[in-house]
Formats: C-alpha cells, structure tokens, sequence
C-alpha cells in the first residue's frame, strides 16, 4: 500500500514512500493542510472563499478546480474524495500526519487508569514520540498573503499545537524528574523554556534540575539569565519563590527531588465515579455584597417603568455624581430582572474610548454572540439585516456562513439600514417572554457613531420589545449634550424617563455600617459620613478598610487617595505587576490579554487575579461568566472596582514601566485579533502604540481606524484618527490630508477642507493630480468663490483626458456658470458634458449631466424637460453607488414638482432626500434641504412642521457659513446643485 506522508509541524514537506512530492502552488499546500487537519469535508464554496477571498464567487471555483486538480494529480482520486459540491480526505486514504499523530499520542495519554497527574512507563514513551514529531511550529515559514482567513486559522491552530507542546514537555519534565533520570528532564526542560523564555516555572523547574544534577553552577547561572529576560522583557524582577530557590541553591540547602509514585502497566480506563473533593474555605476576607440603602424610590421607579415599556420600548436613564451607586443599582435591577426570565445586553463605555466608533455596542454584542443559541435566536431575522449587521461584527459571517454580502457603504439609505440591522440583532439576542434589556454603562464616554445608534433605537422603537436602560455622569452631560435632547425629547413623548440619583443621608451610611458587620468606635459612622460626604463608593471603601484591618486599630486615612494607596500597599509583587499590567490595558481588561502583556502564566495569572478579587480590588464581569458556560473558549473578563483604583495604579507606575506595558498590550491585541476584525480594535492598539513610543506603528494603526470609523460613518472619529496619524508622522500625508478634506466638506468646515486639499496638492509626489484639482473646483463651488471653482475646473481638465472624468468637470463647470448667471456658457458646457458622457458609457457622469440639464431647462420654465432630465438623473443615480447624485436629483426634482404645482410629490422627494443626506453627514446641503422643505411645507398649510425645518435649516447654515471663514451669502442662498 502506498504511504503518503505529510510534515506540516515545522516547513511543510509532502513525501511519497519516501520520496518528496512537489505542488505547484503554495494554495495547494494551503488546502492540503486544511483538509487534513481539520479532518472533515467542506464544501467547495467554504473552501474558494476562504483561499480566494479577493475573488469573486466564480472566479474563486474556478481556481479551486484548478487546484483540486493538482492536487488529484500529486495524490490521486483514493486520497481526496470529491463531489460536486464538497471535497474531503477519501475514508481509505493511505496517508499518514504528523499533526494528526502527534494529537493522538496525547489521546491515548487518557485512556490509562491512573489519575491524570500520574505517569506510567508507557505515557512517557508515548510524551517521547510526540516530542520527537514535533520539529517546529505549525506550518513554519508558511503563508498566503492574500487570505486572511487562512492565515488566522493557521495561526490558531498553531498556538494551540504549542500549548499541547508545551504540556506535553512540562509532563516529561516531571516525569523523568520523579525518577531520577535529571539528563532527559534537562533536555526537555530546556525545550520547554525555549517556546516561552518568559515562563518563570520553566525557570525553576531547569534551575532544580540542575541542582539535583549535582551541576549546581549552572543552576545559578540560569537564575540569573531568568533575571536579565524578565528585565529586558518586562522591567520586572523574579518571584520571590524563585529566588529563594536560588538562595537555597546557594547555600547548599537542595530542596528534595519530588517523589510521584509511577504506576507499572498502563491499563484501559473504565467509568468511575467522580470523589467528592472537600471544598475550599471561603476567602477569610471577601466581604458579602452590601444592599442597597436609600434607593427606594429609584427602585421603585425602575419597576415601572419596566412594566410599563410593555412591547414598545423604553428608555431611562439613571444619573448622578461619580461614585453615587448608579452602576450598581442598574446591576441589581438587571438580576431582578433575569430572575423574572429578561435576557440582557450589557455595553460599558471608558474614558479615553470616545474616538472608537461603536465599542460599546460591539462589546456588548460579541459578548451575547458567545451563547450557545446565539445562531437559534438569530436564525429567523431575514438575512440582509444580518448582512448589515456583519459590517460591525464579521463574526456573523462565521456564526452564519451563508449571508449575502451587503450592499455598498455608498448605496442610498445605507446608515439607516445598517443600524436597523444592528437593531434587529440585539432584539432578537435580548427576545424572551418578557422584554429584553439593553445595559449602556457610563453613557458620557460613548463615541459619537455609538449616540447616532443610540438615538436611532429611541426615536424609532418600531414596536421592538426592548428596555434601554442607561447611566451616565450628571456633570459630564450638560444641559446642552445631545444625550439631554434625547431624554427630553422621549419624556415628552412619554417613551422615557429619568432617574436622579443623590448622595447617601447619615442614617443611610449608618445602616450600610450595621450591615456590613464592622464594629466602629462610638460615633465612628457619623464621622465616616461627614468624611465622605455620603458617596456610595468612598462608604462601602472605607467599610472595606475597616472589614480588612485584623488589628482592631482601623482609623479613617485623611483623604481617599491616602485610602486607595493603603488597599494598594498589601498587595504583593506578583500581583503589582498585573496591576499595573491592567491599569494599562484600561478599566475593563480580559485574562488572555493580562496574561500575555504581563508575561505571568496562567497559574500565576490565575493565583494572583483570585487574590485580587479576595481583597476587592478586581471584580469579574458577571455577565460574561454566564456566557462561559455556553462558550467554554471565551476569554474571562474582569473590571477594576472602581476607575479611581485603575488611576491610582497607573500613576504609581513609573513612566518607563508604562511605555513597556504598553507596547506589549498592543503586541498582545495584535496577536490575539483576526485580520478581518483588525479595524475594530486598531483605534485601541495606535493608543497603546503611541504611549510606548512607537510613533510609527501608532500611526498606521490610526490610519487604519480612521478608514474603518469612515466606512460605518463614524465620520468625526475618522477625521481625529486621520489627524492623529498625521501628526504621529503617518509617511501618507498627501492621501490623508486628501481623506480629511473629504470629510472635512461634508462636515462643512470649508476653511479646513480648503487647507487639507492644498496641502494634499502640495505633498503630491507629481504635483496635484487632476482629481483634487477637481475637488478644489468643487469646494469653491460650495463657497459661492465662481471665479476660483472655473479656475480649478479649467486645471483639472487640463491634467486628464480620460471623457468620464472630464464630462463630470463639465458638468460641475456648467452649474458654476449658472450660478454665475452665464445662461448660454451653461447650456454650452452640458452639452459637451453629455456628449463627452454618452462616449465613454459613463453613468455617474450621465447622471451628473442630467441634473444639470434639468436645472438649466427649470431655469428656463420648461418643466417637462427639466423633470424628464432629472428624472433620468434620478433613475441613474439609483442603479449607482452614489447617494450625492441621488440626493441631488431627488431635491431639484422636488423643485421642479413644486414649480408644476405637485408639492406633495416635492414633500416626498425632499424627505427621502433629507433622509440620505443625513446619511451621508452632508451638512450644508442638509441645511439646504431643511430650507427648501420648510418653504413647502409652509406653502403646503403646515406651519408648526415648517418652523421646525427652518429652525434647523438656520443653525446649520450658521455653523456652515461661519466655517466657510468669511462671511459667503451663497452658503445661505443654496437651493440647487
């Protein structure tokens, strides 16, 4: 029988008995691996999308047959089996992995009826063999440059193998230690340490070896190298365990070889029944939770208002001071709630975290993705509100492999779909016999792109059974904030309410102290609420202090910074250093990330986060360990107990320490993100980069953030991104004082704009190219500047001969004309646009050029031409990915139904486009539209609805026009474009 053999542990090498066996692409080494390690068919499709994912669907079947066919040629039709619609390793196929080996001699390990921390003879033969396959890491040196998702599974797929590696040498250490065979458990040891030198068990594992070796140099020469990596690397010193080791080492004193009784003849397991093992104690110092006091009245209201919300929706916000109790009544009340049978979305937003668009809610929403009927839930919404959703969480496309792709970014009406596929999601996530809950945590530190979602689930329940319940900072959301419109504007339509809440009365510190079981001196609890002036958080800190000091000698420190410093000062080293570990990673923090920047193992991760937890500094995020019992893979996440402790911390942490921790948290979200989810977490990895110092890096992961915040229109975050990663020495300037002019006019900050697009010109490597000539002629437009936007447009045609291009300069030039009141220079310049239009096949230029003939035949009273123009322009502009020629049509069409007498028809066009140019945060035309709809909504008998729109119409065109930098009553008179 013919053997195949297949290396992929360590550079791949295909061998046929023996001989080597050469693919011709590296995708079919890629496909290879992927079908013989994971072990089971998949279909073509899966397969062409996840090799060929730049190509499209037929192009991509049509390179995995070919490939397919190599394949068939290199092994033959035994070893793959494929059909029509899937392919697979055939059930006889005569090949032989060393991955696939390798995982089944750790397998067997467990069929051996000893306890699973014992080690016969023959589970250290089998630990031997599977040492010995394993020659490198997964796949060495191997990668597709153009498959993000292959390479993310190769790399996970990667460090799991070295995870099982790393297990299996640590096992072998240990086996051979307990019989005295020191050689082979050096050599194993120092294979172990080299996967992870900063392992510091692996350290005192070797470092014993020696010792008991009788090579007692050696063991202090490698204490000592374990000293100079955790400087180099972590800035920190070894564990007091570890050098005492060495002390003992020194001295002479060898602690004795571990005695681990071998068990003689490896043997089948047969079910047992579990011992019940004694329970550990409870932690001596971990104060029960204390109840709520002085809430009555908010609980009470909470309990309403969640009746009442009933399936519409509701909205309530609790507020108040920092430190007040707000988190914490929500928190209660969402228990309440989940006993009750509520299903709940917890989103949290932090300080620093305004510029990342949507982190809340994509928190929040991976978070409840995680369950175990997350698909089961999702499963019934129509599939194009899934797809809208994906553009915020790609993990939909993994959870669901079978969506459509979503329309273009650019196509009309796209914002508004998105965030009702976002809204579709949660509902469906939160659905339940009872309404569903939607948590926003210290809503005063949200993103802008996040309030826009926000404020689109409030003003458009839409009869969706969801509760939103938010808390933000009364001194944080000022009379003025949108947040307090929003919670007005629902008040009023009684869809909302809001909850104050104030600081704690002497009675009520005095009850939290009766509770708490602390005994105080005689008067102590009044002196305790004047300290701390009945703040929830500073009570319960103190009472912590108090609960925690043995001595009975407990007194109040003068401030709560002296507090905070105190709790700080027992904490031990270890527990220090992941501290300020998370103090850098920010408020919230997950165990994966921890672990991996602070350079700790997961038994010392897990030892010094318990101890943490024990004396209330750490907190684990209750909601995301319900889900871990669904999603057993989830990373653990934990909180600091208060943002006052994560500040403490990190200013006690010196400035060098910081910029090392920094950059190994940004190293850490890098390694732990996939490619197709790296624009999400880019905002956070530039932030970690920037202050550790590595301006260059930072800057192009500033790029990258400001590209994603752009793409799901978030675009006041994308503009800081963008500014950022100018002013971090970005080697793009040219292009990115481009993007920022771009959103720059939208945003009608003209003067800005302007300033951005002649520094793009200045920094082209070939002088400006035609088309940002043609976006100064355009910007100039806007600004009533004539003479300047003809100027531009003449240059811009000058420097491209390419007809689409240049039909759509002539048509711009043919509405500068216009204005400019050149009636016969404006008719002759559309002609030529169409005919330039109509050559090159162009239909966003044809549409342009419609608009414009249909403005000049309005101008002229021919209504009939002018709305069979922009009509055409309309149509065109539909069947296009371009909502500004949309949005055009749409208004002068408006204009011309108006003239013909049909103003309902004109309130409708305008509606729609108002609705698109919101959208696109176009302001000036935005304030255009309110303009031109208050006119006919007034003409229409509709007063009160007509204000409104001018009122909007007037602070837009304010802002827009004090933008434009001098006064320009052509910003005020725009009606058509």
């Amino acid at each position: 029988m013919t053997e195949i053999a297949l290396y992929f542990l360590g550079s791949p090498r295909l061998e046929r008995n023996g001989a080597l066996i050469e693919l011709d692409t590296r995708k079919a080494v890629a496909l290879l691996a992927y079908l013989v390690v994971t072990g089971a068919g998949h279909t073509r499709d899966a397969l062409a999308a996840l090799l060929w994912p730049e190509l499209d669907q037929s192009r991509a079947r049509a390179a995995l047959r070919r490939t397919l066919s190599s394949l068939r040629q290199a092994f033959g039709n035994r070893e793959l089996q494929i059909t029509r619609e899937a392919v697979a390793i055939g059930p006889k196929a005569g090949i032989w992995a060393d991955v696939t080996e390798f995982r089944r001699l750790l397998a067997e390990l467990g069929t051996h009826d000893h306890p699973p921390d014992e080690l016969c003879a023959h589970c250290l033969e089998l630990l031997r063999q599977a040492a010995e396959l394993y020659r490198d890491d997964f796949l060495a040196g191997f990668g597709l440059r153009d498959s993000l998702n292959f390479d993310e599974w190769q790399y996970f797929q990667g460090e799991t193998l070295r995870r099982e590696f790393a297990g299996a040498l640590e096992k072998l250490v240990s086996g051979h230690s307990a019989r005295g065979l020191f050689e082979p458990a050096i050599s194993y040891a120092r294979r172990w340490l080299a996967l992870d030198p900063l392992r510091e068990e692996a350290h005192r594992q070797l470092m014993q070896l020696y010792a008991w070796a009788g090579q007692r140099s050696a063991a202090l020469r490698q204490y000592r190298e374990c000293v100079r990596i955790l400087e180099a690397e972590l800035g920190v010193p070894p564990l007091p365990e570890t050098t005492a080791l060495y002390e003992r080492i020194q001295s002479g004193d060898l602690p004795p070889a571990p005695k681990q009784p071998a068990v003689a003849h490896p043997q089948v397991a047969h079910p047992q029944v579990a011992q019940p093992r004694t329970p550990a104690p409870p932690h001596p110092r971990s104060p029960a939770p204390l109840p709520l006091v002085g809430r009555s009245h908010p609980w009470a209201t909470l309990q309403q208002a969640y009746a009442r919300g009933g399936d519409d929706g509701y909205f309530v916000v609790v507020e108040g001071e920092a430190g007040i109790g707000k988190t914490r009544l929500a928190e209660e009340f969402l228990a309440h709630a989940r006993a009750a049978g509520a299903r709940t979305i917890v989103a949290r937003c932090y300080e620093g975290e305004t510029a990342l668009a949507y982190g809340p809610f994509v928190e929040a929403l991976r978070a409840a993705l995680g369950q175990a009927d997350s698909a089961q839930r999702l499963s019934p919404l129509p599939a194009h509100w899934l797809s809208e959703a994906a553009r915020l969480l790609p993990e939909l496309a993994s959870l669901l492999p079978d969506l459509p792709p979503a329309p273009p970014l650019e196509s009309p009406g796209a914002q508004s779909r998105f965030f009702e596929g976002v809204a579709q999601v949660l509902v469906a996530l939160c659905h339940n016999s009872v309404p569903g809950i939607l948590f926003l945590d210290d809503l005063h530190w949200a993103d802008a792109a996040s309030l826009d979602l926000l404020t689109y689930l409030v003003r458009r329940p839409g009869g969706r059974s969801l509760f939103i319940l938010a808390t933000w900072r009364a001194e944080s959301v000022l009379a003025e904030h949108r947040l307090r419109q929003l919670v007005t504007a629902v008040q009023r339509a009684q869809a909302g309410t809001r909850i104050e809440l104030s600081r704690l009365q002497a009675d009520d510190v005095a009850n939290l102290v009766h509770t708490a079981g602390v005994t105080l001196p005689p008067e102590m609890d009044r002196q305790l609420y004047r300290e701390t002036e009945g703040l929830p958080f500073f009570v319960v800190a103190y009472l912590a202090a108090a609960a925690e000091d043995e001595t009975g000698r407990w007194a109040i420190p003068p401030s709560v910074r002296d507090l905070l410093h105190a709790r700080l000062a027992a904490v031990d080293e270890t527990g220090r250093q992941l501290l300020q570990t998370a103090a850098v990673i920010g408020r919230s923090f997950d165990f994966d990330s921890l672990r991996e920047a602070s350079g700790r193992s997961d038994e010392e991760t897990i030892a010094a986060l318990e101890s943490l937890i024990a004396q209330g500094l750490v907190a684990e995020q209750k909601a995301d360990q319900d889900l871990l019992a669904h999603s057993p893979t989830r990373p653990l996440a934990y909180d600091f107990s208060h943002e006052k402790l994560r500040t403490q911390v990190y200013e006690e942490t010196s400035f060098a320490r910081r910029r090392l921790l920094h950059r190994r948290v940004a190293d850490a979200l890098a390694n732990q993100t996939p490619g197709y989810n790296m624009g999400s977490v880019a905002g956070h990895i530039a932030h970690h980069l920037r202050l550790a110092g590595q301006e260059a890096g930072a800057a192009d992961y500033y790029r990258q953030a400001g590209d994603y915040a752009r793409s799901l229109f978030a675009n006041a975050e994308a503009l800081a991104h963008f500014h950022t990663a100018l002013a971090l020495g970005h080697p793009e300037a040219a292009a990115l004082h481009e993007a920022m002019g771009d959103l720059q006019v939208l945003q009608g900050e003209y003067g800005a704009a302007l300033n951005s697009y002649e520094t793009a010109a200045a920094l082209g490597a070939n002088g400006p190219s035609a088309r940002l000539e043609h976006k100064l002629g355009q910007l100039h437009h806007r600004c009533g500047r004539w003479e300047l936007a003809q100027s531009q447009f003449e240059t811009a045609l000058s420097g491209s001969p390419e007809p689409g291009f240049r039909a759509r300069v002539y048509a711009d030039w043919s509405r500068t004309a216009h204005h400019r009141g050149e009636t016969e220079q404006a008719q002759a310049l559309a002609e030529q646009a169409l005919a330039l239009a109509e050559t090159a096949g162009d239909d966003q230029a044809l549409a342009q050029v419609h608009n414009i003939l249909g403005i000049l035949a309005r101008s002229r009273q021919d209504l009939s031409t002018a709305r069979h123009h922009l009509e055409r322009s309309l149509a065109l502009a539909e069947t296009m990915a371009d909502p500004h020629a949309r949005i055009a049509a749409l208004n002068n069409l408006a204009l011309a139904c108006s003239a013909s007498g049909d103003t309902e028809q004109a309130i409708e066009l305008l509606q729609t486009a108002l609705e698109l140019g919101i959208a696109l945060g176009d302001r000036h035309r935005q304030g255009a539209l309110h303009n031109n709809l208050a006119d006919l909504l007034h003409a229409a008998g509709r007063h009160e609805a007509a204000m409104e729109h001018l009122k909007q119409a007037v602070a837009i065109l304010a802002d827009v026009g004090i933008d434009a930098g001098a006064w320009q009553p052509e910003i005020w008179k725009l009606t058509e474009w």
